[in-house]
């Protein structure tokens, strides 16, 4: 059975949402949770008789979110290290971590280590699109604020392993985020990886920001500069818009009318681009899944980190990263 570490104590609001989360996965996929901090904290939130599938790892320290992520390393009884340390031991199969997330992506890259072939291990988050059902995979979305043009290649190859083995896209469309569609269009960067990624079968070119959303390419890359404004736009987006549509249907008795009357569509809508729904973002080219959840994570994100790290645990997605790596560099 597959086993995951969850750090219990990294998300904002302590421990409470985290554990209820791994119960709600619990009651519907079959895995072993190891919750790791502070026990005495842990403990009275679990319920009795799951002793067989929750087990416990004392950590006496917790890594905040103000902290330098380069502190980490040092931290060794914090509970991110702790629960990376049980993927590097080979005690847990994945771990999910809704705490610091520099700290989180640093600590997996050097104790749980990259995969031969990787130089940067990039974020991958997925992104609602006007096409129901079809998400765009975009990355780097934080991890890697400096890129070369070799690394946005392989955030690339990386992106098209986890499109195929993980969400089922047999020959996803490739792209990458410039100013423009036309192959000139880009910085000094983008059009050095231009030129790499048309090794590429799977490459279409250049994607402008508008396609993130429309649904025309499976996956965008960029460095991790760009995807995390471009994700916390989006963020940020989303939110006003439901507030401005808050704020003008109280405003209009015929427009609260038409609003119960479209309550189902705003259920789907909010469910489309409910960060919830996703759970958490993959750390890319590490040798264990490494899933980093938003700190704010309710109980039903950090469910569905957790499915998501089953499903990438069960996978050959890194198995076909180094061998399409491999394949690139003869």
């Amino acid at each position: 059975m597959i086993k995951i570490a969850i750090d219990a104590m990294g998300g904002d609001f302590g421990p409470a949402p985290i554990v209820e989360g791994v119960l709600q996965a619990l009651s519907e996929a079959s895995f072993e949770a190891i919750l790791v901090g502070k026990r005495a904290e842990i403990e009275p939130l679990v319920p009795k008789g799951l002793e067989s599938r929750i087990s416990y790892e004392e950590a006496s320290d917790v890594f905040d979110m103000d902290e330098m992520a380069t502190d980490a390393l040092k931290r060794k009884d914090s509970s991110i290290y702790k629960a990376i340390e049980l993927v590097r031991n080979g005690s847990a199969d994945a771990v999910v971590s809704a705490g610091h997330s520099g700290a989180t992506m640093s600590l997996a890259t050097l104790r749980i280590g990259r995969l031969d072939g990787v130089s940067r291990p990039p974020i991958a988050t997925l992104m609602p699109t006007i096409i129901r059902g079809k998400k765009t995979l975009v990355l780097d979305v934080g991890a890697n604020v400096d890129c070369k043009p070799e690394h946005l290649f392989e955030f690339a190859v990386m992106s098209e392993a986890y499109a195929q083995q993980i969400l089922h896209i047999e020959k996803p469309k490739i792209s990458l985020l410039s100013n423009g569609e036309e192959d000139c269009k880009g910085n000094e960067t983008s059009k050095a990886a231009f030129e790499l990624l048309k090794k590429m079968d799977n490459f279409v070119g250049n994607a402008e920001g508008n396609q993130v959303f429309d649904g025309s390419v499976d996956i965008i890359v960029c460095d991790g500069f760009v995807g995390n404004i471009l994700l916390k736009t989006a963020e940020g987006v989303s939110g006003a818009i439901s507030k401005i549509i808050k704020r003008n249907v109280k405003e209009s008795a015929i427009a609260m009318i038409g609003a119960v009357l479209l309550n189902r569509v705003f259920k789907k809508l909010k469910n489309d681009v409910d960060y919830d729904e996703y759970g958490g973002a993959p750390l890319l080219g590490v040798k264990k899944c490494t899933i980093i959840s938003h700190g704010k994570s309710s109980p039903k994100a950090i469910k569905n980190a957790i499915f998501q790290s089953i499903k990438f645990s069960k996978s050959n997605i890194n198995e076909q990263i180094i061998s399409k790596l491999e394949s690139y560099n003869q």
